[in-house]
Parts: C-alpha cells; structure tokens; sequence
C-alpha cells in the first residue's frame, strides 16, 4: 500500500501526547513517517524532524481547519531562519517543505501547497 493514499489527519483532531512528538495526530507513528519518506527518496535527519514537529504544532496551534498556505510556509521559513530558513527546508523536502513535510508528519497539506498537475508548490 501506497503511503500517498493514506487518509490524512485534519487539523482540530486531538492530539496524543509523545514525548518526542508531542503534538502528532492521534494515528501517526515516526516508524510509518520514516517509511513514507523513503518510498520519497528522503533520509530522515535530526533536521528534518524537527521540522516535522514544527508542523505539527502549527497545526495544533491553529485549530482552524483552514490553514493558510503562505502563513504556514512563513511561519516555517521564520522559525528555522537561523538555519537558512525556508531555502533549506526546500533542501530537506525537494517537493516543498510544507506538502512534502504535512505528508510526512501525517497532516493534510494546506489548499493551495500541491498543484496536482506539476506537484508540489511550497
């Protein structure tokens, strides 16, 4: 089974409490997320972690089933600014930090960050 067809958590479901991952959707496992990024050609790295735990406390934060695109894209690119900012996250997620990353960390991506005919766009 294809992880690209996997249902993806919504934004304002309840969240578990993992020390590791303390804001991740109720059904999301690291094991399954370093599955899914490998079927993607991606090596899990500290870095890339903490950007999946970035996401989803965007998303935990943001009880909002609408999150904005580009309010989540700059949240991402100010909170890792130190370390090159958005620009390197599109080094660790070839297909866009916030589709490629949302996938990963078990979250749907925003309307608006995958374009289905040209794939990703942020």
């Amino acid at each position: 089974m294809s992880y690209a067809t996997q249902p993806l958590v919504r934004p304002g479901y309840e969240f578990r409490s993992d020390p590791e991952f303390p804001h991740a959707p109720p059904d999301w496992q690291r094991e399954d997320a370093e599955a899914m990024a490998r079927e993607e050609g991606l090596r899990m790295t500290d870095m890339h972690w903490r950007v999946v735990r970035a996401l989803q406390e965007f998303y935990a934060r943001h009880d909002d089933p609408a999150i904005n695109v580009r309010e989540l894209h700059d949240a991402l690119d100010e909170h890792f600014h130190a370390e090159g900012g958005i620009r390197r996250l599109y080094a660790l997620f070839p297909k866009g930090p916030v589709a490629q990353g949302c996938r990963i960390a078990g979250l749907e991506p925003p309307p608006g960050a995958q374009d289905r005919g040209f794939g990703s766009v942020v």
